[in-house]
């Protein structure tokens, strides 16, 4: 007779967790446990799962002649003004509303004054979702696109640089962001082969990340990572190379600033620092663009992102270097995706969690489709809220005016 088999050895219970992660507790973050190769928050988890970023290709600093020519940039000089559209989260395999935003944006062009039409299409990131591969990009991205006359450069999003899809297959990229370079970061300005049979001259721009010197405004545009949430421009594994060169890159904007230049600035992440629905503020990421603006001595006149499926506006009140300065963040991600739920704004006034002395209020939200179209002038940037619907009419939500001093 065989003897009996020992039972099971067991845990003991007061081992396992009440929750799923230990992260939901009211216990401060300096006073939580350590766990073992993570940490003591949530975000510390999130930031070992971060893709590297790729190195940009040459100096990450663009003109605007790269991307319109010199005889468009003396188109813009000459009318004292430049327009361009700004939007994220497009990505979607033949969506109507996808394609009634992009010909609603394609309606604000006239061909017979250029000087008054958008000088480029600014997207805010997640081009495509789930298929980065020509294939993906030519149905989400040329395909929805193919009759909008302006140039169109990017940042990544979250999308963009997955290797994986929600199911676990492959998005069909090996490296991160491997196909959004091969379409806005190619050698030399062209066609890709991503394209097919549609024109669309992409240019080359110099990487993930970059600063656009143009008439006007100085745009940089900064790469927030692949996690859902929330956003990241440094950390531990992905180093600090893109945050040493924005601090420096700033440094150099004042500079030129000092000499009598006064432009305005704008910073673009597709992750928003503030953020109330469907994804959640990027706080850290906050915290690494306010230590850069702190060491450079200076601040954006206005910050653009996207990422939460919707329309969101906030302005935050900073006191800076002895200055009190009223600075829009703008979410502008209803460009196709399907859009999300958002709280209604209540325009309370609330604290940052951060190391400069700031807080924000909430202005307005929209679960709405729609697009941005920045106009800067020597002395006043303004961005433009305009919904459209699944018909394609536009409506004119709300215009934030920002004075340059």
């Amino acid at each position: 007779m065989k003897p009996k088999p020992k039972a099971t050895e067991k845990h003991s219970t007061s081992e396992i967790l009440r929750f799923a992660h230990p992260f939901f507790t009211t216990v401060p973050i300096d006073q939580r446990p350590q766990i073992e190769g993570i940490g003591n928050r949530m975000t510390d988890y999130v930031q070992t799962q971060l893709e590297p970023i790729p190195d940009p290709i040459r100096n990450p600093t663009m003109m605007l002649a790269e991307i319109i020519g010199d005889e468009g940039v003396a188109e813009v000089e000459q009318s004292g003004q430049l327009i361009f559209h700004s939007v994220g989260d497009t990505g979607t395999n033949g969506s109507a509303i996808q394609q009634a935003v992009a010909d609603a944006m394609t309606a604000d062009y006239n061909i017979v004054q250029p000087e008054l039409s958008p000088a480029f299409f600014f997207h805010l990131g997640d081009v495509d979702y789930y298929n980065n591969t020509d294939k993906g990009y030519n149905e989400q991205f040329y395909e929805p696109y193919r009759t909008y006359p302006g140039k169109i450069i990017a940042i990544p999003g979250n999308h963009d640089g997955e290797l994986f899809k929600y199911d676990g297959t492959s998005t069909g990229q090996t490296v991160t962001l491997q196909e959004f370079q091969a379409n806005f970061c190619q050698p030399v300005t062209g066609v890709p082969t991503a394209a097919g049979t549609i024109y669309r001259e992409m240019i080359s721009q110099p990487g993930v990340y970059w600063y656009l010197n143009a008439p006007f405004i100085d745009i940089i545009g900064l790469y927030s990572n692949v996690a859902e949430n929330p956003g990241y421009i440094s950390g531990p594994t992905i180093g600090t190379a893109q945050k040493d060169w924005f601090t420096q890159t700033l440094k150099n904007i004042l500079a030129a600033r000092n000499t009598g230049v006064r432009k305005a600035l704008l910073i673009a992440t597709h992750h928003p620092p503030f953020s109330a629905g469907s994804h959640s503020s990027s706080t850290d990421m906050l915290i690494d663009i306010d230590d850069s603006c702190t060491q450079a001595g200076i601040m954006p006149d206005a910050f653009l992102s996207g990422h939460s499926h919707n329309i969101q506006c906030y302005t935050r009140y900073v006191t800076f270097n002895g200055n009190s300065l009223v600075i829009p963040y703008i979410i502008s991600g209803g460009g196709g995706r399907p859009v999300t739920n958002v709280p209604s704004a209540n325009g309370v006034k609330v604290a940052d969690s951060t190391t400069l002395p700031s807080s924000h209020t909430f202005d307005k939200s929209a679960k709405s489709y729609g697009y941005s179209t920045v106009t800067v002038t020597a002395q006043q940037l303004s961005i433009a809220i305009t919904t459209v619907d699944e018909n394609g009419t536009k409506n004119l939500f709300d215009t934030i005016n920002v004075p340059l001093m």
